[in-house]
């Protein structure tokens, strides 16, 4: 049975709560994204595009049948056609309650953390953990692509405003645009959100200055990470045309989870999840 959704403004953001350490699923807070969807012009079941949000979990932790601690890095993978997204703050409680919850194996961790978010999501959620032993397999590097940041541009608005963007019908290209100074605030606390931002397309060659003001325009926008990535995709979809498009977002961590969404009209996953070097 799927968990009920509920608004931004009753979630746990913004208020003082009692840090729970024994395991406690009714933590979750879905969100549905039905909601800000229907701002940017994307009717319900009729997606632009395919995807996920990818999350990292750096501060998972439980006991094992013995009391002893055990720690791990969890990777959760969130299909953006799910009906709910998962509220940020109660997903850091969620994980919090496990640290003093014993748990035979590993093995049967992921099954709840599978279970427990797939009920909040509403769809099938994708658990993999990495083990101490691992570690030293985590690698940092940045977004591939041409940056757009040491643009020479005059900036002074910052809220979206997708009017500025344009394409050059005459020039068809393929080719991959990055900025890191996406940046954003939360929908409910206001507190900033910091990220970067992939733009790999064909089509009409988008005008590079204009992307980028668009980009910043995005600096005092109050909302969450899955929703500023999904109102690009529409924006650069509806005012560029292009014939393919892909935007992934890369944020900063906050409360030891990451959150990285991914859009596409012809991809299904990131080509990477390696972390920058600002996560």
């Amino acid at each position: 049975m799927p968990a009920q959704s509920m608004s931004p403004e009753q979630s746990p953001l913004g208020k003082a709560v009692s840090y729970q350490d024994h395991y406690d699923p009714s933590l979750l807070y879905p969100i549905p994204r039905q909601v800000k969807r229907d701002e940017i012009g994307i009717q319900s079941g009729a997606l632009p595009f395919s995807g996920v949000d990818v999350w990292t979990g750096f501060e998972l932790s439980w006991l094992n049948a013995k009391g002893k601690p055990q720690v791990a890095i969890a990777y959760f993978f969130i299909p953006a056609s799910s009906p709910n997204l998962i509220e940020s703050k109660s997903f850091k409680l969620y994980l919090n309650s496990y640290n003093q919850t014993r748990i035979s194996d590993q093995a049967t961790l992921c099954q709840q953390l599978t279970r427990d978010l797939s009920r909040a999501a509403g769809a099938s959620v994708t658990v993999e953990l990495q083990l101490p032993q691992d570690f030293a397999g985590q690698h940092i590097a940045e977004l591939a692509g041409e940056y757009l940041d040491d643009l020479d541009i005059e900036v002074d608005h910052y809220a979206p405003c997708p009017e500025v963007l344009r394409a050059d019908v005459e020039q068809a290209v393929s080719e991959t645009l990055c900025s890191n100074l996406l940046k954003s605030n939360c929908l409910v606390t206001g507190q900033p959100d910091w990220g970067s931002v992939q733009i790999r397309y064909t089509g009409a060659k988008i005008d590079r200055e204009a992307l980028l003001r668009y980009l910043i325009g995005f600096r005092q926008h109050n909302e969450f990470h899955e929703q500023c990535v999904e109102r690009i995709f529409t924006d650069v979809l509806r005012y560029c045309a292009p014939e393919k498009l892909t935007v992934y977002a890369r944020y900063t961590r906050r409360g030891g989870l990451d959150i990285n969404p991914f859009r596409s009209n012809h991809e299904s996953s990131p080509l990477s999840n390696k972390r920058t070097a600002r996560q």
